[in-house]
């Protein structure tokens, strides 16, 4: 939450975060009475009648204290000795210091009313010495506070020196009963963490009965909140991210002991139930209607930042537009124009604070969660302690026990839970595998129900990410044939793009990919998904052809299952030529695969335009490709693309800017142009001749690493 980022930096005496400068405490003299007083009276409204779970009896005295003041504060406002020539200089200034009290009181009361409740619990010592703070501040201003130059009755002066009494009596408050239940939590920690799981009665009774925590909605919101604090805080936190994964863990187990599985399906058709948009306005309108402060825009793009980094001249980008630049084999700062001295980029979090909490105050949507920045996904990086490995392997048996004899609905939840339990560690995936979930998974990717195949394949694509499982996935009968089936006839779009990325992910196990070729269906599907799909689903088939296209044997299955053209047809598209290209390379290596690609007749033009204008690595890819056709398909091949307009500068170009295999391709090319021009000459030809830069007969096509994402 911002306001408590806000409070807890006036607290550490940090420098304030940007929602601090938002308070006008620029007041004339003329309203500064009236604006306390309806600040006072807004704030006891809100809270006077509000009963805190948490931090009852400081929340109860700190709105006593704001009462007086709104006494003190009414009188005046209704009298002339309220007005700025009756004010002395030291009453403005006692009064200015009020307004900052009032609003950081405000801030507090609102992080009490709104926090989760375990959060409130774990940080209760941290959020009393918050109100022990407040009131010494307080206690401060009264003894400096002019009560006799106010003229107030003389009730009101008995209330304020009686503020003032208690003011310097007042000690710090931790209630008793809520440390016995945050040592409670704690004792749960310990148990997972010595590997015993806690008594079923006992968990009951801290969740339901005294924290009142008493339905699934509750502990989904709970789990949420806690995960926000690890983002947002970003490792400066206490609990250590890692402890408060542990209690995440612990809670999510208890959501299932405690509440089961049935779920309204209708809530789970929503794509992302996670983090309500409440009032917030679209990315459009908060673009229409808002200016965005100009250090919160990317210098390349002048876009809003999601991922801020400072490059080694000390300006900052946003990481997309900065990554691309660097990508295209620019060596300069773009801002200012200075030599880079290094390639590396550091992550402005400051800045990345500073922007979240614009958002947040303006209610403009910030999802940093796709930023590559770690920061982002700080709760899933953090170092798992036992505690959270062994509350999880609890969850993932009750979730297989539902996968294997639930109801539908109780299936849909269960998958959608291991899902999202497999998105983090090793560990996990490790042994929700082991547990048995696959062949159960394998059952749910048949199902009529799209949120239940969506989520099955997903869950199968995040287990698929280590290494072992791949294995137990592969070697489960009937499995690679059902994934393959949701890619080719799965009900929602996004079930079919993450049965591709699967495809994708265990391929890179070289056995495989010669049984996933074979498979039937699979390399059509993935053509017609490369051909068809979104974006994203683009993206996952090429992808998994390229994959498939590093397998020697799998080059004719290829040509006719259509992924040739699919590939040539994608050396137009920016988002997928890279690896289109790359793909090509490989296959050119067979004569079958050169003699196919010669078939298409946009395969050398599309090439030759990635030369011309693609980014640096898929020149490299582009040039590769040319190279393997010229070498496999012969004369014919090589007089075909040596025809090709500007292609003599095109390799010059490469020559001199390209990077460093981009250049050895491109030699490698012009050798090969050379030759064909001199066999030309003897009979006759003329050439335009080609210079080469070395005499490099390197014969490798490099296989570009890519990455998965776990959904």
């Amino acid at each position: 939450m911002a306001s408590a980022a806000i409070f807890s930096s006036v607290r550490r005496r940090r420098s304030p975060s940007l929602e601090a400068f938002l308070v006008p405490v620029d007041l004339t003299q003329v309203a500064l009475v009236q604006t306390l007083a309806a600040l006072s009276s807004d704030l006891v409204s809100c809270f006077s009648d509000h009963v805190f779970f948490f931090q009852r009896r400081n929340s109860r005295s700190l709105v006593r204290k704001v009462e007086i003041f709104l006494v003190v504060l009414a009188y005046l406002r209704d009298s002339r000795s309220g007005s700025s020539s009756n004010l002395s200089p030291t009453a403005v200034l006692c009064f200015k210091e009020l307004y900052l009290l009032l609003y950081r009181s405000k801030i507090l009361l609102d992080y009490c009313s709104q926090s989760s409740k375990l959060w409130l619990l774990l940080q209760s010592h941290s959020i009393a010495g918050h109100f022990h703070d407040l009131n010494q501040e307080i206690s401060t201003l009264l003894d400096v506070f002019p009560i006799k130059d106010l003229n107030l009755s003389d009730d009101i002066k008995e209330q304020v020196e009686l503020l003032q009494k208690q003011g310097r009596q007042c000690k710090l408050y931790v209630d008793k009963n809520d440390e016995v239940l945050r040592l409670k939590f704690f004792s749960f920690l310990d148990e997972f963490e010595n590997g015993r799981i806690p008594n079923h009665v006992e968990l009951r009774l801290f969740f339901v009965e005294r924290l009142g925590i008493k339905d699934v909605e509750s502990c989904r919101s709970e789990i949420e909140f806690l995960e926000e604090q690890i983002v947002n805080h970003e490792g400066d936190i206490e609990p250590a991210a890692s402890v408060l994964n542990g209690f995440i863990a612990i809670t999510r187990y208890c959501q299932f002991l405690l509440f089961g599985f049935e779920e309204d399906e209708l809530r789970l058709c929503f794509k992302n139930p996670k983090k309500p948009w409440k009032g917030l306005i679209s990315q459009e309108m908060a673009h229409t209607f808002l200016t965005i402060p100009k250090d919160f825009c990317c210098p390349i793009s002048l876009d809003l930042m999601k991922d801020p980094v400072i490059v080694s001249t000390g300006q900052t980008y946003d990481r997309s537009s900065i990554a691309r630049w660097m990508e295209e084999g620019h060596c300069t700062c773009p801002k200012t124009g200075q030599m880079l001295d290094d390639t590396r980029i550091v992550p402005n979090r400051a800045l990345r604070n500073l922007i979240m909490q614009w958002c947040i105050a303006h209610g403009v949507p910030y999802d940093p969660t796709e930023t590559g920045d770690a920061s982002a996904e700080s709760f899933a990086a953090a170092l798992p302690i036992k505690a959270a490995i062994e509350a999880n392997r609890a969850t993932a048996v009750l979730l297989i026990q539902q996968l294997a004899n639930g109801s539908q609905g109780a299936q849909t939840v269960a998958a959608r839970e291991i899902r999202l339990l497999a998105k983090t560690g090793k560990e996990n995936r490790a042994f929700i595998a082991e547990a048995g979930a696959i062949p159960h998974l394998r059952k749910l990717l048949s199902s009529s129900n799209p949120v239940a195949q969506e989520n099955a394949v997903t869950a199968m694509l995040n287990l698929s990410i280590y290494a072992k499982n791949k294995s137990r996935i592969m070697d489960e009968d009937g499995c690679l044939g059902s994934i393959v089936e949701v890619l080719r006839l799965g009900i929602t779009v996004e079930a079919r793009q993450n049965a591709a990325a699967t495809l994708f992910s265990l391929s890179a196990v070289h056995d495989y990919k010669k049984r996933i070729a074979d498979q039937g269906g699979a390399v059509e599907a993935l053509a017609e998904l490369l051909r068809v799909g979104t974006p994203r689903g683009k993206k996952d088939a090429v992808t998994a052809l390229f994959n498939l296209a590093t397998h020697a044997d799998n080059c004719s299955r290829m040509i006719e299952a259509g992924a040739v053209t699919a590939l040539v047809g994608a050396l137009g598209n920016e988002g997928v030529a890279e690896e289109a290209a790359g793909a090509l390379a490989l296959i050119v290596r067979q004569p079958i695969g050169a003699e196919a690609v010669g078939k298409e007749e946009t395969a050398v033009s599309g090439l030759i335009a990635m030369m011309r204008c693609g980014t640096p690595r898929g020149k490299e890819n582009a040039v590769a490709a040319l190279l393997e056709f010229c070498r496999t398909g012969g004369a014919a091949a090589t007089r075909r693309v040596l025809k090709a307009p500007a292609m003599a500068s095109l390799l010059q170009t490469l020559l001199f800017t390209g990077t460093k295999r981009a250049r050895r391709k491109a030699a490698s090319l012009a050798r090969v142009f050379q030759k064909c021009e001199n066999a030309t000459s003897r009979f006759g030809g003329s050439g335009v001749g080609y210079p080469f830069a070395s005499n490099s007969t390197t014969n490798d096509v490099s296989v570009v690493p890519m990455s998965i994402s776990v959904l």
